[in-house]
């Protein structure tokens, strides 16, 4: 009753909220109206450019421009507000885990060090899309991190209808259903004695390539249907960060970094 008075005379929380809001929209709006008046997302390789283009080559005439607009808007808000949480919870524990050890930090300079010598490069800030790709031992200590300790520990579904779930459980209609992303992570059944260790190599091949698993086995960007759109585009985030930080900053974690000892418990 509260929420829905200040909602109606536009008081309170509700209005510092709408005004927050309408000052978001305004921004990214701005940003989108200005690429379109310089023509500049013809020639950007950023994911709103590339909306842009895709968006104008099907044809719209000025008003559904304008819907158009807000559609992007829309979408790039949620890629920014969906993924800023869970991105830097999962670099925070990351450079805790790699504080603790210090031959894995060593490993990802060597790779790094590497990559940029071959592309020529003399700061990270200048690799490519691809350079980035091409990191898979960070790539690896990545996922790592996350299978250990995942940005989203544990998630929860409402059952829409009764269900019967692969192993044969029965779920009713309006049942919760939750799963634990960090509890599966330190099964020992799912990922071996070593579960509560942190092994970047367990996700690479005799080649050194990252070699991803099931997702449902690692499910910390869901699975199936549920898959996260921005899963890709987190851990091009997640690299470019790690990168230039090493690059420029010695990371040292006050009271140690992440062990064994300190990474918390296994499930059984």
């Amino acid at each position: 009753m509260v929420w829905n008075l200040k909602s109606y005379f536009n008081n309170g929380n509700e209005r510092k909220y709408k005004e927050a809001n309408e000052t978001v929209n305004r921004f990214v709006m701005d940003v989108i109206k200005t690429k379109e008046k310089q023509n500049r997302y013809k020639t950007g390789v950023d994911l709103l450019s590339r909306f842009m283009a895709l968006s104008l080559d099907l044809g719209f005439n000025d008003d559904e421009i304008e819907e158009t607009w807000k559609f992007l808007r829309d979408i790039i808000i949620s890629f920014i507000f969906g993924g800023k949480d869970s991105t830097s919870t999962a670099l925070t524990w990351f450079f805790w885990l790699l504080d603790g050890h210090p031959q894995c930090k060593h490993l990802i300079h060597k790779e790094l060090s590497m990559l940029m010598t071959s592309c020529h490069h003399t700061h990270p800030l200048n690799l490519t899309f691809n350079d980035l790709n091409n990191l898979n031992y960070l790539h690896a200590a990545l996922s790592e991190c996350m299978r250990l300790f995942p940005p989203v520990p544990m998630n929860s579904r409402l059952t829409v209808d009764d269900d019967v779930l692969p192993d044969g459980t029965h779920v009713g209609k309006g049942w919760f259903c939750y799963y634990s992303a960090y509890a599966m992570g330190r099964m020992e059944r799912l990922w071996g004695s070593d579960c509560r260790e942190f092994k970047p190599e367990r996700w690479l091949d005799g080649n050194g390539v990252y070699q991803p698993c099931s997702q449902y086995k690692y499910p910390v960007f869901n699975g199936g249907f549920r898959m996260c759109l921005g899963k890709e585009m987190a851990y091009i985030q997640m690299k470019s960060v790690v990168v230039a930080v090493l690059h420029e900053f010695e990371i040292e974690v006050i009271g140690g970094g992440g062990t064994v000892e300190k990474n918390g418990g296994s499930a059984v």
